[in-house]
């Protein structure tokens, strides 16, 4: 990914240097600046939201909210496996609260438990359900466009809302009718299994 990146860079500073030399430091410059106070926000963002993570966890409330919600997890993902719908169910907290890069590590820890437990089903499931991302705080996008110097940057809560819970109705259900379903061992005469 990092080559696909470098070349990408490379021809499209070469293309700017041939269309208009006078203007490639100047915008260089002026890119790097704008680059740096976006991080700058994001990483805000970030670390708001993930000091909220690591106090719920250390006031043992994420458990307790874990516990709560491990039935709907159990039965969204089919799963038995307490540590791994404990990580899914964090996932999906950390995707409703609009943090892309938080919930990362945990889907992958999550889908590698599912996995090496022989669930394909509930891998699928949370791969799509963070591809849909359902999100209630759009954080991300409106930290974006708070920083690129919008007047309301949080009106795009309601269509997000909207866009996201619809996508994650629609992938969920998409997962769900076509899973493999196990087939059932056939019976001889005498009512065994075969």
């Amino acid at each position: 990914m990092n080559g696909i990146f470098a070349v990408i860079f490379i021809a499209s500073c070469a293309l700017f240097l041939f269309s208009n030399p006078d203007g490639f430091l100047s915008a260089m410059l002026s890119g790097g600046q704008k680059a740096a106070t976006l991080s700058l926000s994001l990483l805000a963002v970030y670390c708001v939201w993930l000091g909220f993570f690591k106090i719920l966890e250390r006031s043992g409330l994420s458990e307790k909210i874990t516990r709560h919600t491990m039935s709907a997890t159990r039965r969204l993902f089919r799963s038995d496996d307490k540590e791994a719908l404990s990580l899914a169910g964090e996932n999906l907290s950390a995707n409703l609260l609009g943090l892309p890069g938080a919930p990362t590590p945990l889907g992958i820890k999550a889908t590698k438990r599912f996995i090496e437990g022989g669930n394909d089903y509930a891998a699928d499931m949370l791969f799509v359900l963070n591809a849909t991302s359902l999100q209630l705080l759009p954080t991300t996008v409106i930290a974006l466009r708070l920083a690129a110097g919008s007047a309301l940057p949080a009106d795009i809560f309601l269509p997000t809302l909207l866009a996201t819970l619809l996508s994650s109705l629609i992938g969920g259900t998409l997962v769900f009718l076509t899973r493999k379903r196990r087939k059932k061992p056939a019976l001889s005469r005498e009512g065994r299994a075969a």
